[in-house]
């Protein structure tokens, strides 16, 4: 009786110590991520040109998206969540000149500034977006009262300012988005204008060289995405559109699946390049299919869409990626990007961070 009292103790601890183990083991992935989160940022791709390039111009632009960085990571670290983050990262960069979105907004064809932007929620699915606004001056914060305020997903021009009044987002008068800076580059951008017409007149100007002249002084955006401790992704991307824009022009940024997407079970993207293309394409919804369906890493996807389909179409740019693991791809087939990241692996790994504008 005692041996077999014995026996059954024995079998007992052993199950016990068979099942500790398990467990142990399936834990040991979601131990190591514990602490894990990564921010993503740009500042906008097209309008960088080497020849341009000097050491002031870099220390300036450097210092920003640091700045943007430590916006995020002063709530990814905390424990925050995404969606604040990405929020808090653009509106910083609406705030600076230097970048194509709120107080750096490029002009219209007649002289105004209108703005875009759009956040999504990969948790919920939620997503916001405002679209050719003159008067909201941090149009990410519009965008995601849009999302939690409304049943609607895109809002437009008078409704979208008036929506954004009732919900005491920031109004400020269109004075508010004037730079020197942006002012002469639709200066620039009428007189090319002006010139490309003479010359089409003449039959002077062909298809490549009409091309470069719309490319040069053209557009920026920016944008962040984020992935937090929580497991949870987010996306959000702010523009002033593209330089000398008419007809009420609306590009990819406000449009969510185009420059827009976040998805927990894949992939947080915001895009940044000619906005036409990346809507054709639908650029950040295909590249989170190809994760999800045809089982590609976001870095083969990610590359296929940016190097290869979209030139292949006459179009250029980049974007910013984090997928659902951690990883992070930011492909551009422009001659620069403003980018830049901020990760940490767990509680106790360093922390890892990198700005870059070329690819050099």
């Amino acid at each position: 009786m005692v041996n077999i009292v014995q026996n059954n103790v024995m079998r007992i601890c052993v199950l016990l110590l068979v099942l500790s183990t398990f467990f142990q083991l399936n834990a040991q992935p979601e131990k190591e991520a514990q602490g894990r989160y990564v921010l993503v940022i740009h500042g906008g791709a097209g309008t960088i040109l080497r020849s341009q390039r000097t050491a002031e111009l870099e220390k300036k632009y450097t210092a920003s998206l640091e700045q943007a960085l430590a916006v995020g990571q002063s709530i990814l670290e905390k424990g925050g969540k995404a969606i604040d983050a990405v929020e808090a990262t653009v509106r910083l960069m609406e705030d600076n000149p230097l970048f194509n979105a709120g107080k750096g907004a490029v002009f219209t064809h007649e002289g105004r500034n209108e703005l875009d932007a759009a956040i999504m929620d990969g948790n919920t699915l939620a997503a916001g977006s405002v679209a050719g606004v003159t008067t909201i001056r941090n149009p990410i914060s519009a965008a995601r009262a849009v999302m939690e305020k409304s049943e609607h997903v895109l809002l437009s021009g008078k409704g979208a300012e008036q929506f954004a009044k009732e919900h005491a987002i920031d109004m400020v008068d269109p004075s508010y988005f004037y730079t020197p800076d942006r002012w002469r580059s639709l200066q620039r951008a009428l007189e090319r204008d002006s010139l490309k017409q003479l010359k089409q007149q003449a039959s002077l100007l062909k298809m490549a060289e009409e091309n470069e002249l719309i490319k040069k002084d053209r557009y920026g955006t920016v944008g962040a995405v984020a992935l937090d401790m929580e497991g949870n992704l987010a996306a959000a991307t702010s523009t002033g559109g593209m330089n000398n824009k008419k007809w009420g022009r609306i590009g990819d940024a406000p449009i969510i699946g185009a420059g827009t997407y976040a998805n927990n079970a894949t992939v947080a993207i915001s895009c940044t390049g000619w906005g036409e293309y990346y809507i054709r394409l639908v650029m950040a919804k295909t590249i989170s299919d190809q994760i999800e369906y045809a089982n590609r890493s976001l870095q083969e996807a990610a590359n296929e869409m940016v190097m290869v389909k979209l030139p292949k179409l006459g179009g250029d740019g980049g974007l910013i990626a984090v997928d659902k693991n951690g990883n992070i791809a930011m492909p551009f087939c422009s001659e620069g990007m403003y980018r830049g990241y901020i990760k940490r692996e767990n509680y106790k790994a360093p922390i890892k961070k990198e700005v870059a504008m070329f690819k050099d």
